[in-house]
């Protein structure tokens, strides 16, 4: 009976506890049933990319409502995929979660700092679900307006004017996909992404429609801060709190480029996308533009989680160039650093949510000595940082290997220098933290480690950095088998 509901269960379940939890008393009681509800997700997740691992496709009708009528949760290899990644970042931040939110946040606002946190996970997952276009605009939504409300909850002050700068990027984002999905509406009639796509050769040569499919580029473009359009996430990332800051680092841009990728090859197809509109020439300039420039702006910052999420839009300049290769190998380059690349910021931003915990602060001249510290800690961060660099064993590396083999294929020699460059660019940002924290004299006589409840998810998620390096069976089959079927091909 589960397995028949799965998809609809993984965005309901969280959906209706948000309420629930938002007029519990503030305290534990919040904490615990947000953990329960995450775990539970996850299972479910499992069991879902189970299920379509072997390329079958589950087409789930809401009320009843044959497609394309009603709403349809179309599930894949794909998504299925990206939900499992959502779903088991909450469940792992969630146990981090409970001192760090009882440091960070006022006891009053707990709750509803949980309730939020719901909405947003909610939101992500039906993201991954839905197979009607118009729907997934509105889970979009659902995510972005709980994240604008997550991160006004910081300390700072500052996060307030991050929360805003994010609102407004986000509000334009939003109207830009809006209008997409009505021109696309115009032209076919239809708001299902399995029917789009099988309409949209009759109405290809159209402006119309080469308009929705632009303003449709742009506007998930905003939502996944891709350079030059990547503004609003800075200091989204430094000012959120510490779980938000793991949360949507890990997980909220790789749902954007997880839309990107199935709004291009799926709705609309490489054909249109890559012959007559030659979107490539755009995705390839400004990932490798993004690549070097956000790493070397990400050198000379002070805030370490500013350095990162400078890096972070670096990082998504590696997704954007696989899928301006628009290989298979391309792709499942692309899909396999979306995966890769949550564990590896899930890591670094944890590591510094302990710092954060036990030192009051993330700026770089306060974390001299904390190498002797906050041993395990630190050794955490440098192990999420080889990662980043790319070092052979980690998580890093399989992606930048598959990444380089797609630019070997197609003989741009150009594209493997700056993925060379900018992983030596990682290296100098990451060196400034490992040379502060095990080289200087530290200020700090009286820190001590950080407490077991947020090292343990931390070495959890450091672990699955070099277990997924090293044991690719799982990561390489489901992006190769999703870059396939994106093509077009046998999964």
């Amino acid at each position: 009976m589960i397995e028949t509901h799965l998809s609809l269960l993984l965005v309901v379940i969280p959906l209706i506890a948000a309420p629930i939890v938002a007029i519990l008393p503030n305290g534990r009681l919040p904490w615990l049933v947000t953990l329960l509800v995450s775990l539970s997700c996850l299972v479910l997740a499992i069991m879902q990319l189970w299920n379509v691992a072997d390329g079958s496709i589950i087409s789930y009708e809401l009320g009843g409502w044959a497609p394309p009528w009603g709403i349809e949760y179309r599930i894949d290899v794909i998504n299925a995929f990206v939900a499992l990644l959502v779903a088991g970042v909450a469940a792992v931040t969630l146990p981090y979660a409970l001192l760090s939110v009882e440091k960070e946040i006022p006891t009053k606002q707990i709750s509803l700092f949980y309730s939020a946190f719901l909405l947003c996970l909610s939101g992500l997952l039906g993201i991954t679900q839905t197979g009607d276009i118009f729907n997934l605009f509105v889970f979009l939504e659902i995510s972005s307006l709980s994240s604008y409300a997550l991160i006004s909850l910081g300390k700072q002050r500052k996060a307030l004017t991050a929360a805003y700068q994010y609102l407004f990027m986000g509000t334009i984002g939003a109207t830009f996909i809006l209008i997409g999905i009505g021109l696309a509406y115009a032209v076919t009639g239809t708001l299902n992404m399995a029917d789009l796509a099988a309409r949209l050769p009759e109405v290809e040569a159209t402006r119309t429609l080469q308009t929705a499919f632009i303003f449709l580029l742009i506007g998930v473009a905003i939502k996944l801060a891709v350079f030059p359009l990547h503004l609003w996430l800075p200091n989204a990332y430094a000012y959120a709190p510490s779980v938000i800051t793991i949360f949507l680092a890990a997980t909220a841009t790789k749902v954007a480029a997880y839309v990107l990728i199935r709004i291009i090859f799926t709705v609309f197809g490489a054909s249109l996308a890559f012959q007559e509109m030659h979107i490539h020439w755009l995705l390839l300039p400004l990932a490798s533009i993004a690549v070097i420039s956000a790493s070397l702006v990400a050198i000379f910052q002070y805030n370490i989680k500013r350095m990162l999420a400078y890096s972070s839009v670096a990082q998504i300049g590696y997704i954007l160039l696989g899928i301006g290769i628009a290989s298979a190998t391309g792709l499942t380059a692309s899909l396999l650093h979306l995966f890769n690349h949550a564990l590896m910021k899930a890591a670094l931003f944890m590591a510094l949510g302990a710092v954060l915990y036990q030192v009051g602060s993330v700026a770089l001249q306060d974390m001299a000595g904390l190498g002797r510290r906050m041993p395990w800690t630190m050794a955490a961060f440098v192990a999420g940082g080889l990662s980043l660099i790319g070092v052979p064993l980690t998580v890093g590396f399989i992606s930048k290997l598959y990444l380089i083999l797609a630019a070997f294929e197609q003989g741009w020699w150009w594209l493997i220098v700056v993925v060379a460059i900018g992983s030596l660019l990682a290296i100098v940002y990451i060196w400034r933290i490992v040379e502060t924290a095990y080289f200087k004299p530290t200020s700090h006589s009286n820190v001590t480690e950080a407490p077991l409840s947020l090292l343990l998810p931390l070495w959890l998620i450091v672990i699955a950095n070099f277990y997924f390096g090293i044991d690719t069976s799982l990561t390489v089959s489901v992006s190769e088998s999703a870059a396939n079927m994106l093509l077009g091909g046998k999964p």
